[in-house]
């Protein structure tokens, strides 16, 4: 059975364009504002959704992240109640692939069998463990397989060609480019340089490349999206959330009108390539 993400990938190339994942943390700022705002992203233009589980170590996030992580902790978020909150989307959204982002350490908790049976369950199209190496994550990826969903890994400045094959080994769904040498949110992308990186990455796999790390405006989206398959934002969403919420208005639509023009930006990127 094609999967979701197989198939989104797809309608995304016949269309010419890339598509946007959008990642947001789970239970950010509590757990029914999050699932409202998870369910606005697809009408406002999220092709993909990251959700992201939260963990009180979040060694690859920037600042942005972080807090979110800790404001999610504090809203009681945790991985079963992350599996509950994408169970409850699927009630009314059957098609935009979801794909769960986060740590090794709940996952472990909770055993990886029981992991991949409850994420299939709910509704989940694949996983990214961020902090799991390609040579720790048998276990992890094999019940993951077993339930038809995707393993999908990070490459970095730093994958030379002799690491590469040993991060796509096993790798379905697609290939996530981290951009930046260093954590979500701190640095601005290098636009030259991720094209470069993009086009090598794709001479050793047909995977589609989505890029993130990097991106936090529309003009960086839209370079990213004339070169990649996809373009990941998260840490600029993030922001939304957390100042709509201190500034106690209506989280769900602030988050939905950034995602609207990050989306408007990925999706005329080409057409403007076309037009120039």
């Amino acid at each position: 059975m094609t999967s979701r993400i197989t198939s989104r990938f797809a309608a995304l190339k016949a269309e010419g364009r890339a598509g946007l994942i959008a990642y947001v943390m789970a239970f950010d700022p509590d757990g029914d504002t999050s699932l409202e705002i998870i369910k606005a992203l697809p009408a406002a233009g999220a092709d993909l959704i990251e959700i992201g589980f939260p963990f009180s170590d979040p060694m690859a996030e920037g600042p942005s992240i972080q807090k979110a992580s800790e404001r999610a902790l504090k809203a009681s978020g945790s991985l079963k109640g992350v599996l509950d909150l994408v169970a409850r989307f699927r009630e009314t959204d059957k098609d935009t692939p979801v794909i769960l982002m986060g740590y090794c350490n709940p996952v472990e908790q909770m055993g990886a069998a029981a992991f991949a049976e409850r994420a299939k369950n709910a509704g989940a199209d694949g996983a990214i463990i961020v902090d799991l190496p390609p040579e720790e994550d048998i276990d992890v990826r094999t019940a993951l397989g077993g339930q038809g969903l995707s393993l999908i890994r990070l490459a970095a400045p730093t994958t030379d060609d002799a690491r590469l094959p040993v991060v796509l080994e096993g790798v379905t769904g697609f290939l996530y480019y981290v951009s930046v040498t260093g954590v979500t949110g701190a640095k601005a992308i290098g636009v030259d340089a991720a094209q470069a990186a993009v086009e090598r990455l794709k001479r050793s796999t047909d995977l589609p490349i989505a890029v993130g790390f990097g991106v936090r405006d529309a003009a960086s989206a839209s370079a990213i999206a004339r070169v990649a398959d996809a373009v990941v934002v998260g840490s600029a969403f993030v922001d939304v959330i957390a100042k709509a919420a201190t500034d106690g208005a209506p989280v769900a639509a602030a988050v939905a009108a950034k995602v609207q023009e990050l989306a408007r930006a990925v999706r005329t990127a080409r057409e403007q390539d076309k037009t120039a």
